[in-house]
């Protein structure tokens, strides 16, 4: 049998399946059978379209969490530095990353609640002022708005059957973001018991809301800055590495494999880390006060 002639003859065979795998996949007969079928007449067989591709690693980069490219990174700097540390540290990093993650969701969620709070008062304003009764306004404008997030049915339903439309405000209140809702609360109670007018109550708590909403945007702005060091922070250390990496220093190596490396890593990645913590600590104190 001669080997030699069939062998290149084998692999042709081989690149070829895998070329016909890559454009049509494997029924790709049977999906253009399907479609000339069903009336589309034209089928593409090349390979998927530059907007489909882009769609599908959108698609991918929203399952895949940022806290996960810790791992994948240290896997990285295991390979390069031959050493396992760098995966213990990419491991470690993950639960860290996920609760900034999840903090980050929850401010901007909290964020979102209350626009949708001072959206509910200019529309409970504005359904008062057009002659209807609380009760109804506040169905409406909760509709709406959204404002009352997942205390809407409780809320609406101490309105409609005539229970205590404030407690049920306050308790709605304990929501991240919600903090307005106490307002709207104390100006249906002051309209309801001594008849105020709620449209005007409600015209201030806006404005309120709002003045507050922008003196926040506008410390975060002036607070912008810090975080730009705390970032600045953490990313000198990989500045570094890349640095000594182009000098032909090779510092993972000394890092990784050599007493004096380790104790260097040890003392600068706690020192890094007191850093970003106390810069971070300032911004947050900024924040609350």
């Amino acid at each position: 049998m001669n080997w030699t002639g069939e062998m290149p003859t084998a692999a042709a065979v081989a690149c070829a399946g895998a070329a016909a795998w890559l454009l049509g996949g494997p029924y790709s007969g049977a999906r253009r059978a399907q479609l000339l079928l069903a009336g589309g007449g034209v089928v593409g067989g090349g390979p998927p379209a530059w907007p489909e591709l882009a769609q599908e690693l959108r698609r991918l980069r929203g399952r895949w969490r940022p806290e996960w490219w810790a791992p994948v990174v240290g896997l990285a700097l295991a390979v390069v530095g031959a050493s396992v540390l760098p995966v213990v540290a990419g491991a470690a990093g993950v639960p860290l990353l996920r609760r900034l993650r999840r903090a980050a969701e929850a401010r901007r969620a909290g964020e979102r609640q209350g626009d949708a709070v001072i959206a509910l008062c200019a529309a409970l304003a504005g359904e008062v002022r057009a002659g209807r009764q609380p009760g109804e306004a506040l169905q409406r404008a909760a509709r709406d708005t959204a404002g009352l997030g997942a205390a809407q049915a409780a809320v609406l339903a101490a309105a409609r059957f005539g229970e205590d439309v404030p407690k049920a405000l306050a308790a709605a209140a304990r929501q991240p973001g919600a903090d307005g809702l106490l307002g709207l609360a104390a100006c249906w109670r002051v309209a309801v018991d001594q008849g105020a007018g709620l449209a005007a109550g409600l015209d201030r708590l806006e404005g309120a809301l709002r003045a507050e909403r922008d003196q926040r945007a506008d410390l975060r702005a002036q607070l912008a800055g810090p975080r730009a060091t705390a970032a600045m922070l953490a990313g000198l250390p990989v500045l570094g590495l890349l640095l000594g990496t182009a000098l032909g220093a090779d510092p993972l190596h000394v890092l990784l494999h050599t007493g004096a490396g380790l104790g260097c890593l040890l003392v600068g990645g706690l020192l890094e880390g007191a850093g970003v913590w106390w810069v971070l600590w300032i911004v947050r104190k900024a924040e609350g006060a």
